[in-house]
């Protein structure tokens, strides 16, 4: 399990190694090196997602470690709750970037449309806190569509 300690409150996830191994190391590596301390969710689109673990509140993009294989393959759904990797156009470039699920996005799953996008984990306490953060104002921020105007900060990430 992690706690990801938000400005909005807590959200408690629970990681799937046996489904997505490389995935769930990947993701631990970066909450044990404290990499997601002080990110935002940078993207929330209500009804859809909110994509979160690569930028400051300053916009600034972190750097990440090489990029990951991809796998979207592992039979897990990107439903409400379902939290995956996010990834540019390539298959394989997931590296610290997530995104948690507001509703079912069966168009993201393995196979229905492309690859996929791999999920790893599912808020299992905070969905309430998810929620709140899908209601704040977004608007344009250096080029960047659907930013919270406000800030919604991962305080922290930590295993429990």
């Amino acid at each position: 399990m992690v706690v990801l300690t938000t400005t909005l409150g807590e959200i408690t996830i629970e990681l799937y190694p046996e489904q997505a191994p490389i995935t769930v190391e990947n993701f631990l590596q970066y909450v044990d090196d404290g990499f997601y301390d002080g990110t935002i969710f940078h993207r929330v689109i209500p009804d859809f997602v909110l994509q979160g673990g690569g930028f400051t509140e300053a916009m600034s993009k972190k750097p990440t470690r090489e990029p990951i294989q991809n796998e979207a393959e592992n039979g897990l759904k990107n439903e409400r709750g379902a939290l995956s990797m996010a990834r540019t156009s390539d298959i394989h470039s997931a590296t610290s970037q997530f995104f948690i699920n507001l509703v079912g996005n069966p168009f993201l799953d393995h196979g229905t449309r492309d690859f996929g996008y791999a999920v790893f984990a599912k808020v299992v306490e905070g969905m309430d806190v998810v929620d709140a953060i899908a209601g704040v104002k977004t608007g344009t921020k250096q080029g960047y569509q659907d930013v919270p105007l406000e800030p919604v900060v991962i305080q922290s990430a930590r295993q429990t």
